[in-house]
């Protein structure tokens, strides 16, 4: 199928429409990631959480074939700030305006406030995914030359989207994250089998801890009601007006969230004495759990723990999924069965120099992060046949 040349950038991601982004974003290749569908990118637009407004104004790129359908598109957005990102860029913003440079507005692809890798070059499976790639990548780079912006960000792409940016030319960067690996467990038993037996011990202890103070309820799909997205509301802005001050996700996108992909929301919450006092939003992929948000309105022991991580885990194991990702940061997860993974980010910096020295900064970090990766794996590993 031959594309046409030219690439179009779209203001809203409704100006593409759920069935020609769709189209592109369910290539089976992506197995089924929920962060770049229509439904998930589009909650976020239309709750005011990814607008101009708020620092994250659209700029969605998308290809045609010949036939004039939509072939291949890309989650892009013109930045003013690089809060929500995940993948930290503030000391090159600092030295680069400290040597009278304009590092923002810059573009970024990525799902917004989603530290999860997923695909950022997205093509309709039937379309050549190089010449699709090769387009998209080249209309990101025109917008930010045209709009005269300091930098092209790609964070939390694939592996294989991030080796073939870098063979374009862009700059690589590495990150780690923390992932459990279902190795074909029968059940949480049987994971805790695979542990040292101080580890199994001391997550029986936790999980029973937790437990024995609150009600716990796995909810999906239909099961899930205004009134629990309205107490899990409390519980995310508790936790963000602790962490960083602005909470980014709005109370409206929650609803839009389980209208449009409530089959795809697993949202863990704990009641106590008929009253929820903690949840951990989870996202259902074709082959991993991704873990979002946590928030409580009470302190319970352990509860973090169990809600977030044990939970599931569990939940993994029944339903047959290969991974859980827990989401950002967090060494304490490696004692949980969550392993240090790496994860990418690709960047094209417009001024050489700005280019040079982070090119050099990327490098270096690179390798000091997967020698990290590997001491964390080696040193505190919880699991018998790696002690």
């Amino acid at each position: 199928m031959s594309l046409k040349p030219a690439v179009r950038l779209s203001r809203r991601i409704s100006e593409i429409g759920r069935e020609a982004w769709d189209a592109c974003a369910g290539n089976p290749a992506y197995a089924g990631n929920p962060f770049v569908s229509y439904d998930f990118l589009h909650a976020l637009e239309e709750a005011n959480c990814a607008v101009e407004q708020t620092g994250w104004g659209p700029q969605h790129l998308s290809v045609e074939d010949e036939a004039g359908r939509v072939a291949a598109v890309m989650p892009l957005y013109l930045k003013s700030h690089s809060q929500g990102e995940y993948v930290f860029d503030h000391a090159w913003a600092d030295a680069y305006e400290r040597a009278g440079g304009k590092y923002y507005p810059k573009l970024l692809s990525a799902a917004p406030f989603t530290p999860a890798t997923g695909p950022r070059l997205l093509v309709r499976p039937d379309v050549d995914a190089e010449e699709g790639r090769a387009l998209l990548l080249g209309g990101a780079l025109t917008v930010c030359e045209r709009y005269e912006v300091s930098s092209l960000h790609v964070n939390f792409p694939t592996e294989a989207e991030w080796r073939w940016m870098g063979g374009q030319g862009l700059a690589l960067r590495e990150g780690q994250q923390y992932h459990w690996e279902n190795r074909g467990y029968a059940d949480f038993d049987a994971f805790l089998g695979a542990l040292s037996s101080g580890r199994r011990k001391t997550i029986r202890r936790e999980r029973r801890d937790a437990q024995g103070q609150v009600e716990i309820h796995c909810l999906t799909g239909a099961a899930i009601t205004e009134a629990h997205w309205d107490a899990f509301f409390a519980f995310y802005m508790d936790t963000g007006s602790r962490k960083w001050g602005r909470p980014y996700l709005t109370r409206m996108f929650f609803s839009l969230l389980g209208e449009g992909m409530a089959d795809r929301v697993l949202l863990v919450m704990a009641r106590r004495q008929g009253r929820w006092i903690a949840g951990a939003l989870n996202l259902i992929g074709d082959d991993c759990l991704y873990g979002r948000n946590w928030g409580c309105v009470e302190d319970v022991p352990f509860l973090h723990f169990e809600l977030c991580y044990y939970q599931a885990i569990e939940w993994a194991i029944d339903h047959g999924l290969p991974r859980v990702e827990a989401g950002a940061q967090g060494q304490h997860k490696i004692a949980r069965g969550y392993l240090p993974k790496p994860v990418y980010s690709a960047h094209y910096i417009a001024d050489p120099a700005l280019r040079a020295p982070v090119e050099r900064f990327l490098r270096q970090e690179r390798e000091g992060v997967e020698q990290e990766m590997e001491w964390l794996a080696e040193e505190y590993s919880p699991f018998r046949n790696e002690d």
